[in-house]
């Protein structure tokens, strides 16, 4: 978008134009399944003349680029995901490098995601990224600093770094792990208030980062890092490199290290073999971990990938029957700490106003993903994308509710 801008080009997120690009997703059956949905729907508006034309770029494309041009040929043309020059070309603009770190968001104008790495040198059985987006490649540090500050510029007050291996990040480019070192850098930042850390892998974890984390008011006291699962048997078979007791002795450390993190994770249920005691486990082991924010999600078995040599065993009822299990429990647990902040005050970001509630977030919840905190607004007024210090006067299982408050 900030390219096609740079070339004079009216260009908007998610609304109507008579020239639509899709970018896609090809990771798991859901969201292949809406990329392809949105395929077909504006194929059809290109039909009936309501678009003059059509352009598919992404991971979905770069997967399944010979099928798609088959099923759907009323696309006008199809692009991988290093194919960006291509199709400026194809909607007659110029790739212009001296744009690199400049972009337009489509996020709240509050906050961005910071892509810090692209691609990924992981064996997991069930991933099909690296079939998608390639080996690990880091961005240099000084175009991270680059791009956040010209984020901060426009506004951008918290930054949410992303990659499919945060942790891995600067091992090609500067032969050791550099994570912290780039933290350093982005607190420095002017107009950075919250830096937020998401997907980290847990083998060969920098526990240097945690010392950032706590000693670096800037660096929110959260981190996502995916687990997927806690019995070694299923661990070993989806080539996660790690077992029950390095995972335990991952988290106790990071609590030790820093009692007040937030530690958000996710796990898949329904993989090949799960068996009921396999399942028991990861039930008990999440009931006993606690963690302060947990998604769930059903195994999908995608071509190519390791795990695609494995039958498919357990149905889709079943999947879900365990999704359902693992999320009441979650609900639980987070009731029971949302309990614990009543009475608290909390520095809050509000991202939005929703009907009679301002909506906001503490620095240990991701937007989308995570808690919300909600003010009464026929009450109180408060500036979107502004900090604001919020009492928790009551709860449910993942909402705050909260009123101002001086600290």
């Amino acid at each position: 978008m900030g390219q096609l801008k740079a070339n004079n080009k009216n260009v908007v997120h998610e609304k109507e134009g008579n020239i639509v690009v899709i970018n896609t997703c090809g990771f798991i059956d859901n969201a292949k399944e809406e990329s392809i949905n949105t395929i077909l729907e504006y194929s059809s508006k290109k039909e009936l003349g309501k678009i003059d034309k059509l352009f598919v770029t992404g991971c979905l494309s770069e997967r399944y680029m010979p099928d798609l041009k088959k099923e759907i040929p009323n696309v006008d043309q199809y692009f991988g995901t290093t194919d960006l020059p291509k199709l400026l070309k194809a909607l007659k603009a110029d790739y212009k490098h001296e744009l690199v770190g400049e972009r337009l968001t489509t996020t709240p104008k509050n906050y961005a995601y910071l892509k810090i790495s692209e691609g990924c040198d992981r064996p997991c059985s069930f991933c099909a990224i690296p079939l998608m987006r390639g080996k690990h490649k880091s961005k240099p540090i000084e175009e991270l600093v680059k791009e956040a500050t010209l984020l901060a510029k426009n506004g951008v007050k918290e930054l949410i770094l992303i990659a499919q291996d945060l942790t891995y990040f600067g091992l090609d480019l500067y032969k050791k792990r550099e994570l912290s070192s780039l933290l350093k850098e982005l607190v420095k930042v002017d107009g950075i208030e919250w830096i937020r850390l998401h997907y980290a892998f847990p083998n060969g974890f920098p526990l240097d980062v945690l010392e950032v984390i706590k000693q670096e008011d800037k660096v929110c006291n959260y981190i996502d890092i995916p687990l997927q699962h806690i019995s070694t048997k299923i661990l070993k078979s989806m080539r996660r490199g790690s077992n029950r007791e390095n995972i335990i002795d991952l988290i106790s450390k990071m609590r030790l290290m820093n009692p007040d993190i937030a530690i958000r994770t996710t796990v898949i249920v329904g993989y090949p073999g799960e068996t009921e005691d396999d399942f028991d486990e990861l039930k008990e082991w999440i009931e006993e971990t606690k963690f302060d924010r947990l998604g769930c999600f059903a195994y999908s078995h995608e071509e190519n990938t390791h795990a695609y040599n494995l039958v498919d065993d357990i149905s889709k009822k079943t999947k879900q029957d365990r999704i359902n299990t693992i999320m009441d429990i979650q609900s639980k647990i987070s009731y029971e700490l949302n309990q614990n902040k009543i009475n608290q005050v909390y520095k809050c970001v509000i991202d939005r106003k929703e009907g009679v509630n301002y909506i906001g977030r503490t620095e240990f919840d991701s937007p989308d993903v995570d808690n919300e905190v909600l003010v009464d607004a026929s009450k109180y007024y408060l500036k979107i994308g502004e900090f604001v210090n919020l009492k928790i006067i009551d709860c449910t299982e993942f909402d705050l509710y909260a009123i101002p408050q001086e600290k």
